[in-house]
């Protein structure tokens, strides 16, 4: 039993920063435009899933490629291998901080009406305020974020991780879904219904997110992989959209199953749990707070780390988040928490507002990506193939395709 445990623990590790992506990017507005999706298209909008996580492959290959040849850092490279290039550095830098602050806002919202729900159906009905459970929550998350390394957050974010995929293949198989309506909808296609558009965008954003790839970058660099290590980096990308694919395709598959064969909609979060509490009872809505909680909190790590890593990444500095202008940088995304106590917006809406923005940085990733892996004095004998190419162009297409439609969907 020891030696299975040491062989679990060593592929775990081996896959460390996939499984830091994955807490980052399966979070509570996945679950919410999957389920959202499932709830109202079936699996119509499933292609849409399969082809975000391609591309989310193919660009977090390129961009852990290019670090691990260069030794530096996605915005550090593009700040200096193109002529005014810290105009677009900067631009990407800001924009993934706004978009990471919506997004904090709405994570924190979601998961204390998550945390709400489950001390009311276990202790009948009583009620905390939502601001109570958002100081507890931040309080010990910048308490672990002070103390901690890099390789103690991924210990964390493994079993965050591992306990939400645990949780959605419960509630699955509890909530018995229809499997000839999951199957009959693998059909691609996008429905002729408002808002259909905007799912897409939505799924991509949420999925083939700008902030996963140059955040890729920093953990491949915090693993202090080289290029010796391009295997590993290509296996570890693998496994990440491997299992970005199947924890979204398992929320939606639940929701297509049940929610839409008895054409129920879906707004939020939790409503969510309100809808299948009478399918699978309370055992399977109490699970299903669990993952999204997990969800949550697996994706706030690396939310409140972006700053203070893209910062050292843009500048060039070493890392550590244990500076004073780092733990000030965390300390500030913090109080972003409380946004949804504050603001009349509800947490599902700051999410959706905060994908969108998401898939509209998108190409700005995209671009210099393709740009700086065929630069042969950057790359050398590294550079990018025929495949990579056409893979990668592919993804350009695409974030042009999923801002199009963000755009129309927010005007």
């Amino acid at each position: 039993m020891s030696k299975i445990y040491k062989k679990a623990a060593i592929a775990l590790a081996a896959v460390g920063p996939g499984l830091f992506l994955i807490g980052y990017n399966i979070g509570t507005g996945s679950v919410t435009t999957m389920a959202k999706t499932g709830a109202e298209h079936g699996m119509e909008l499933f292609w849409a899933l399969v082809l975000s996580c391609i591309f989310t492959f193919i660009l977090m290959v390129a961009y852990g490629k290019v670090t691990l040849v260069t030794g530096k850092t996605a915005l550090n490279n593009i700040k200096n291998e193109f002529q005014h290039g810290w105009i677009l550095a900067l631009y990407i830098l800001i924009a993934l901080i706004i978009g990471e602050l919506l997004a904090l806002m709405g994570v924190m919202g979601i998961v204390a009406d998550l945390v709400q729900e489950a001390i009311r159906l276990l202790f009948n009905d009583f009620h905390i305020s939502r601001f109570w459970i958002i100081l507890v929550l931040a309080v010990a998350l910048y308490f672990l974020l002070w103390f901690g390394q890099y390789k103690t957050f991924e210990k964390v974010l493994t079993v965050f991780v591992i306990f939400m995929g645990l949780s959605f293949v419960v509630v699955f198989f509890m909530v018995s879904p229809d499997f000839s309506i999951i199957a009959k909808g693998l059909v691609p296609g996008i429905p002729d219904t408002p808002g259909a558009f905007g799912l897409v965008a939505a799924i991509a954003g949420t999925t083939c997110s700008a902030a996963v790839f140059v955040m890729r970058s920093t953990v491949v660099a915090e693993k202090g992989w080289g290029i010796k290590n391009l295997k590993e980096e290509k296996k570890d990308a693998a496994v990440s959209a491997s299992m970005m694919l199947f924890l979204s395709g398992v929320i939606m598959a639940v929701a297509a199953g049940t929610l839409h064969v008895m054409g129920m909609k879906l707004e939020n979060t939790v409503e969510m749990i309100h809808l299948f509490e009478p399918i699978g009872g309370d055992i399977a809505a109490f699970v299903l707070i669990l993952g999204i909680v997990g969800a949550g909190l697996s994706t706030i790590f690396p939310i409140v780390l972006i700053a203070p890593w893209l910062i050292s990444d843009y500048t060039g500095k070493p890392r550590n988040i244990h500076s004073t202008q780092s733990r000030m940088l965390i300390l500030f995304a913090m109080l972003f928490a409380f946004g949804s106590v504050f603001l009349e917006q509800r947490p599902p809406a700051l999410m959706v507002f905060s994908q969108a923005f998401q898939a509209i940085i998108l190409p700005a990733v995209a671009i210099p990506i393709l740009l700086l892996i065929n630069r042969k004095k950057l790359m050398g004998n590294n550079k990018a193939g025929l495949r990579e190419n056409i893979g990668i162009l592919a993804v350009v297409l695409f974030s042009f395709m999923t801002t199009w439609f963000a755009i129309t969907e927010l005007l």
